[in-house]
């Protein structure tokens, strides 16, 4: 075997993107320790990858590569893009073997990476679905069905694993695939094909493919795939941001996964060339969606039909689709935002789904799966063990792996804390020391931060204030208070020759927040959310039997208290208040409407009420759900 390279962490590798600012840690340069993120990295590990390696056995995912080899006598199994979940699954496994090599996942991961090479055409061309009777088919309907998406998320799965152990099959599987994709696809004036996929994936997904290996063909085919689209190349319209090029747009618009992929791409190509019109649409979408179509859970895409973004403010409540792995775009996208110049807006944006949008997509058993994540519901949404179209399952996976990547970044003389969380960092800075950092705290249940420098240099510290943080943060070094200007919504540098044992701690103030939306979202009108630090709150009727969570007014009077409740799934800090139940009148038996009255002011019946974090509702049985609550006058 080669030796190691020296890889990255996380999904994208902006190492050697000679416009990124901010670069992320090395792989194994950062260690979980916390009690939040760790157990469910853990379960990730020894239950949810395994449980979903035999759902691609038993629903004949890995069973399609064995018949395109001819290893396994068989007819296609599942939807035609079946193979990217083994793909999804594969990069999950390795982002896995870099902090915990060898053992069961290795043995998995080889082995579905052996069907996959024995798979491939002697061309490099490789999908299950094309074969055999429809290998004629090929690149026929890339609008609807998903090779060049496919072949993505194999190479983002193959540049994982070599990172991970430094091993290049996979990787070579990838390169002579992605060689006869570049064989078909390119300008006209090169005699080649100027058309794209109906679902982005693969332009992000080239990029890393030209970072790991330092082939600039790569790169140039992901830059013909973002600039073709917009141009009919994937049949024109905005359902698949085909209306017009990505350097033109203004509004995140059509199916929430693919655009929010696309906007990846575009950050990725930012990054590698500084394309200042491609930042300043990139800029405008973001704009447009964080302050017009995401939810307060940081979840993205309000309807069914088309798992699109709908128009400004249309943000339902119980209709709202919220894709899991929309969330997961959200993340993705905003994390190559914070890389290209350390705006603390995009830390924010990223934590906001992270905590809320992506983690609700996952059982706290390791196992269930949400598709959609509704904001109100009556009982009837549960999550499922896996979907015919699994796409959110290894999704959630993969990021749940490669999670400690998105913790810091680094910069010529400073370190940036993006995330907080209980960890071990040893960090080398670019043309500067090595940094080793501790960091304790019980973040998001505590807003008590503390980092402990173990090496001597000099260098900043670069600490994030959450735009959540309206009260102030505080900082002391070396037990010592700082006067710092600590503004919400931006890191605070604090730069000094440093001793071992020096320390810095960072107070974050948590006390409950009501938050309101935006007048012209209309179903939250009157209406307040709960939020404590970066998490959302529901109250579920699982607490508060016989009350239906529609009735439930919270008084502006009202009290809400935090209260830690380690007993209770998994161990939570919820939220406690004395709202009232006043559930609609007898005068509106067997009515749907009437004459409209003056408001009464009389007052419910009062209710002791308990509000969870969001991530977790469902978790118990059935019952109703709400996130939005209706407020007093």
């Amino acid at each position: 075997m080669p030796a190691s390279p020296k890889p990255q962490a996380v999904v994208v590798d902006t190492s050697k993107s000679p416009h990124a600012q901010l670069k992320p840690a090395p792989l194994g340069a950062v260690r979980f320790c916390d009690r939040f993120w760790e157990p469910r990295r853990k379960i990730n590990r020894e239950v949810t990858l395994p449980s979903q390696y035999r759902q691609c056995e038993e629903t004949g995912r890995i069973d399609n590569f064995r018949r395109a080899s001819g290893r396994k006598q068989c007819d296609f199994q599942g939807i035609f893009f079946n193979d990217s979940d083994v793909y999804k699954w594969l990069e999950a496994a390795a982002w896995t073997l870099a902090e915990t090599p060898g053992g069961e996942t290795a043995r998995m991961a080889d082995l579905v990476i052996d069907e996959i090479a024995a798979a491939q055409q002697p061309d490099g061309y490789i999908n299950t679905y094309f074969m055999f009777e429809r290998a004629a088919e090929r690149w026929s309907n890339l609008k609807d069905k998903h090779e060049l998406y496919l072949a993505g998320h194999l190479f983002q799965g193959a540049v994982a694993h070599y990172r991970a152990t430094g091993e290049t099959k996979l990787l070579d599987v990838a390169r002579r695939f992605a060689d006869c994709i570049g064989s078909v696809f390119g300008p006209k004036s090169e005699g080649k094909r100027e058309q794209t996929d109906g679902h982005e994936e693969i332009e992000m997904a080239l990029v890393e493919l030209a970072r790991a290996t330092g082939a600039e063909k790569y790169l140039r085919l992901a830059r013909f795939f973002v600039e073709v689209r917009g141009q009919g190349g994937a049949g024109g319209s905005p359902y698949h941001q085909d209306h017009t090029p990505l350097r033109r747009q203004d509004r995140v618009i059509g199916h929430a996964v693919r655009h929010l992929y696309f906007c990846c791409a575009g950050a990725d190509l930012c990054a590698e060339d500084g394309d200042v019109e491609l930042r300043g649409a990139l800029d405008r979408l973001w704009s447009n969606f964080t302050s017009r179509q995401m939810y307060v859970t940081g979840g993205a895409g309000c309807r069914y039909e088309g798992e699109a973004f709908g128009k400004d403010y249309e943000l339902p409540n119980e209709r709202a689709y919220t894709e899991t792995c929309a969330a997961i775009g959200s993340v993705m996208w905003n994390w190559r935002m914070l890389q290209l110049g350390g705006e603390a807006r995009y830390a924010d944006a990223l934590e906001l789904a992270l905590y809320n949008g992506v983690l609700a997509g996952l059982s706290l058993d390791g196992q269930h799966y949400f598709y959609q994540n509704p904001l109100s519901d009556d009982g009837a949404h549960r999550r499922q063990k896996w979907f015919g179209c699994a796409c959110c399952p290894p999704n959630v996976a993969r990021l749940l792996a490669a999670l400690p990547g998105y913790a810091y970044g680094v910069t010529k003389g400073g370190v940036w804390a993006h995330l907080y969380a209980s960890s071990a960092a040893d960090l080398q800075l670019p043309e500067g020391p090595r940094v080793s950092l501790r960091q304790r705290t019980d973040y998001p249940w505590d807003g008590a931060v503390e980092f402990e420098v173990r090496t001597a240099g000099e260098f900043a510290l670069h600490l994030r204030v959450p735009e959540w943080c309206e009260n102030g943060a505080a900082f002391e070094v070396n037990g010592k208070a700082q006067d710092v200007h600590a503004q919400p919504g931006a890191y605070v540098e604090i730069r000094r020759t440093w001793k071992p044992g020096d320390t810095v701690r960072l107070n974050l103030p948590m006390p409950p927040r009501r938050i309101e939306s935006h007048p012209y979202a209309l179903e939250n009108a009157g209406r307040v959310a709960l939020m404590r630090g970066p998490l959302v709150y529901c109250v579920e009727q699982a607490d508060q039997p016989g009350l239906d969570p529609r009735a439930l007014v919270l008084p502006a009077s009202a009290e809400i208290r935090a209260e830690h409740r380690e007993e209770l799934l998994n161990g939570v800090s919820v939220l406690r208040f004395r709202g009232e139940a006043q559930p609609p009148d007898q005068a509106w038996s067997g009515k749907l409407y009437r004459s409209a009255r003056a408001p009464t002011t009389s007052a419910g019946k009062n209710a002791e009420v308990t509000a969870i974090p969001y991530y977790a509702w469902a978790n118990r049985e059935p019952g109703r759900m709400q996130v939005w609550l209706k407020r007093d006058a």
